[in-house]
């Protein structure tokens, strides 16, 4: 095949990457030419020392287990990382073994920030104390706005094969930590995508060029899947008032020579303010989680399922909750 820079009407994207809805979240690259050797110009016009800037340190993962007894990876809520403002906690729970989700995670509380799960593989039934009810599957996001308090689960609705996905936990400033309970449930089909020079981006939150997220967010959030064919280039900006983190799903990419972040290596790249973006995927291609967002600068008081601003808040929480007004 041309070493040219295709556009997307001159490939079969969804053969290629694998994009088609009906496929499994695990086979992007199953389908992808062994003999396939496409190379993208990065298109910022960067130095090959320039195509990444800001790069603030990683997150280094965590094995544990949450619920009633699944397993995860705690990618940040760590003892080395507990938090990244506005970011309170990301997890993955990938799992072929039913003993490690089956159990799910039970009705439990939660007050003054916002939950949001991406499905990539398997599917989960969410209820709460106010009436919501949604089904998630393949490809499917629910943001969940917990506010002044409620009661939910989230409950595998199978029974075998693999259950892969995240959660992420955004704080809430102190102005909205107490606003009415939301949910938003978002079907696959209802993200929005663009398909660029082997470049696909689902927008789940903020802006990406001139496309809006699916999400209705209180915060300034960006939330990008990406998905790049071998050779292809992803380049991109953060607002400068935004910082975050990079998230690889598969495969590696570069910035020019340099490997700057990998899947399976247990570590994910921290983004500054502002960050510049030019990542080269790899000869088997790249999926990454592109998240940032506006720090709250505001004073942080968790435990457990509760994330207020002073300690005296946390409390009324609990005996809010005690006391049954959730």
């Amino acid at each position: 095949m041309s070493g040219k820079a295709l556009t997307v009407d001159e490939f079969d994207f969804e053969r290629v990457v694998g994009f088609d809805q009906s496929r499994t979240a695990t086979e992007p690259w199953a389908s992808l030419d062994s003999g396939l050797d496409l190379k993208y110009q990065c298109g910022m016009g960067y130095t090959s020392d320039e195509h990444i800037t800001m790069f603030d340190g990683h997150l280094p993962h965590m094995d544990t287990e949450d619920g009633a007894g699944v397993r995860l990876t705690r990618i940040l809520g760590t003892p080395q990382r507990d938090h990244l403002d506005p970011f309170l906690l990301f997890d993955q729970f990938r799992s072929d073994d039913p003993d490690q989700y089956i159990r799910g995670f039970p009705p439990h509380p939660h007050r003054g920030f916002e939950t949001v799960t991406y499905m990539l593989e398997g599917h989960m039934r969410h209820r709460d104390s106010v009436g919501n009810e949604g089904h998630l599957g393949p490809g499917d996001v629910q943001w969940m706005t917990a506010g002044k308090g409620i009661v939910h689960s989230e409950m595998p609705e199978m029974d075998n094969g693999l259950m892969w996905g995240y959660q992420l936990w955004v704080n809430l400033p102190a102005a909205q930590k107490m606003v009415e309970p939301r949910y938003q449930d978002i079907p696959a089909a209802q993200i929005p995508e663009l398909l660029e020079s082997g470049c696909r981006v689902r927008v789940i939150a903020g802006h990406y060029k001139d496309i809006g997220g699916a999400s209705q967010t209180r915060i300034p959030v960006l939330y990008l899947d990406v998905t790049l064919l071998s050779g292809a280039c992803f380049d991109h900006s953060l607002p400068a008032t935004h910082r975050g983190f990079l998230h690889m799903v598969q495969g590696q990419v570069f910035s020019g020579d340099a490997m700057v972040a990998a899947a399976g290596t247990g570590s994910t790249p921290v983004l500054d303010s502002g960050a510049t973006l030019g990542l080269l995927a790899g000869e088997a291609g790249a999926r990454f989680l592109l998240i940032a967002g506006e720090p709250i600068g505001e004073p942080i008081a968790r435990h457990g399922p509760f994330v207020m601003n002073t300690r005296d808040e946390l409390v009324q929480a609990f005996n809010d909750y005690q006391n049954g007004l959730f």
